[in-house]
């Protein structure tokens, strides 16, 4: 097979002008040969002139005499990667795998096992996508929170309402990241996700990639219940021997996948009061800020809109002078605001898209990292504590509606009174008021800086009607529980997996987590002819 890469065509080119830069490349005549896109990039560097970058692999009769034409750095050769799933070890298996949470991590974990002949079970403590969509929609439209079910718990996880983005910057040699992509493609995504830069889905499509993947895990043996809250691990010598559920039913369990999420506090206390092994970790709180995606849009390609490329998105960084970084984080070109709440009293922001990024408004989250030593409360559940004391004020603040306030309002250490030319794309109700007084005064100086900063390098982002709201508070886990190199704790049988248990970042990464878990676990246990 024959790699080539840097290939440039004009955004607008055709499916005929590729296959024919690829043979004039090859130098290849009337060979035959196919080729499957690799990677799509974007090269806007000159706006009148945009191209797209590829890297194609291609199949052709005697590969050999035209590599030998073709003298180019960009022109290799190259071998086809795939995916191997581990045979099953030989430790017996008693009970099922029981996998606690459908968020990525969960989803993707139980798909692989149920591949396997496993037949996991997975418990679910919020609701199926379709029922959970309508209960998050009644909350943004009458403020009535569901405890359990929200834009954090449900089938999905926490990214079924956001951008739906793919990309990570963890380096895979086992293949694990483009094989979710695949998985993803197979349960109704755009095949585009395999190759496109920047991948998303969008929180439209995810909520019927996740479904779809339901029923093929069923299909393969594996069972869901939802509405099915772990309350309780039982253990006996070290090993895990049951799992609670609505503190009403014990189910036997010899393996369980935690893959709760990152805001399975009060899990986390569970966990923390049975002696699991977890330590605080760093994590980011911020605010989100919203522009005219046209802005945004002109100054990235040089024109308000392109039908081609769709919405634009940012990146963006800096470092203050008190030593903290500012960031941009879970960008969404075309996007909403959501009121992304899951305990009464508090409230938490976060970012959403769908699959067309047609919204009016891009958005992103303006966040500063925290560690430890931020925390007002010590201790392991420290970070827990510091999010709820930032979301318990944004409540107040908003009496339970987002809070809002115009940049040059936030500048000013004043209340918002009335907005400028951007309004809102809440989902959700939201009250103009002084945003800033949420955030610790550190915090609020560094956003303050670095959106100024940011404005040197996108035109228009530091105008004074930008919007901010908050708080955004879930952008990780605050904790990290402890596992071996075999993904296991130090409870025999329980495996913490995913971003809940801060091992990681993101749709992608948490899925190639669940894999990864239920690869471990294969090698294991044994598989059973019939499900236990």
């Amino acid at each position: 097979m024959i790699q080539i890469s840097q290939l440039k065509l004009p955004i607008s080119h055709t499916e005929a002008d590729l296959r024919q830069k690829i043979k004039k490349t090859l130098r290849c005549g009337e060979t035959l040969f196919s080729y499957e896109i690799i990677r799509q990039s974007l090269d806007a560097r000159h706006k009148e002139d945009k191209k797209f970058v590829y890297t194609v692999h291609v199949k052709a009769e005697n590969e050999k005499k035209i590599l030998k034409k073709v003298h180019s750095n960009n022109v290799m050769s190259t071998n086809e990667r795939h995916y191997s799933f581990p045979k099953p070890g030989d430790q017996p298996l008693e009970t099922r795998p029981v996998i606690v949470g459908s968020g990525p991590a969960g989803l993707f974990c139980a798909w692989y096992l149920a591949r396997a002949g496993y037949c996991p079970l997975v418990l679910e403590r919020g609701e199926e996508a379709d029922k959970r969509m309508e209960t998050v929609n009644q909350f943004w439209k009458n403020g009535v929170l569901d405890p359990e079910s929200n834009v954090q718990f449900g089938e999905g996880g926490a990214g079924t309402f956001s951008d739906g983005k793919l990309n990570t910057l963890v380096k895979d040699s086992s293949g694990r990241n483009r094989e979710v992509l695949k998985r993803f493609t197979e349960a109704g995504a755009d095949p585009e996700i395999l190759y496109q830069q920047k991948p998303h889905l969008g929180t439209d499509v995810l909520v019927n990639i996740v479904q779809t993947m339901r029923r093929q895990i069923e299909e393969m043996g594996g069972t869901f219940r939802f509405r099915s809250k772990v309350t309780d691990l039982y253990t006996e010598n070290g090993k895990l021997k049951a799992v609670e559920i609505n503190h009403t039913e014990q189910v036997p369990a010899q393996v369980c996948v935690l893959a709760v999420g990152h805001s399975a506090r009060d899990t986390f206390f569970m966990l923390k009061d049975g002696g699991l092994a977890m330590e605080p970790k760093a994590f980011a709180v911020g605010l989100r800020i919203e522009h005219p995606q046209s802005m945004i849009n002109q100054d990235l390609y040089g024109e308000p809109e392109n039908k081609i490329l769709g919405s634009a998105s940012y990146k963006v960084t800096h470092t203050c002078e008190n030593g903290r970084g500012v960031y941009s984080f879970c960008m969404c070109p075309g996007g909403y605001v959501v009121n992304a709440s899951s305990e009464q009293g508090l409230l938490a922001v976060n970012g959403m898209s769908y699959q067309a990024r047609d919204g009016e408004n891009a958005n992103s989250a303006m966040i500063v990292t925290v560690t430890p030593e931020d925390f007002p409360e010590k201790g392991t559940l420290g970070g827990i504590a510091f999010q709820r004391s930032l979301e318990k004020k944004a409540w107040e603040l908003g009496k339970g509606k987002v809070p809002v306030q115009l940049f040059g309002d936030f500048c000013a250490h004043q209340p918002s009174s009335q907005l400028g030319e951007i309004h809102p794309n809440i989902k959700g109700g939201y009250v103009l008021t002084d945003v800033r007084s949420i955030l610790p005064k550190e915090l609020g100086d560094s956003i303050e800086e670095g959106i100024f900063a940011f404005g040197k390098k996108l035109s228009g982002f530091d105008r004074k009607d930008a919007v901010l709201s908050g708080i955004e508070s879930r952008t990780s886990s605050p904790v990290r529980i402890w596992r071996n190199d075999k993904m296991e704790s130090q409870v025999r049988g329980l495996y913490p997996c995913g971003e809940g248990a801060g091992y990681a970042g993101g749709i992608l990464s948490a899925a190639a987590d669940g894999m990864h878990c239920a690869e471990q676990l294969c090698q294991s246990i044994q598989k059973e002819s019939d499900c236990l």
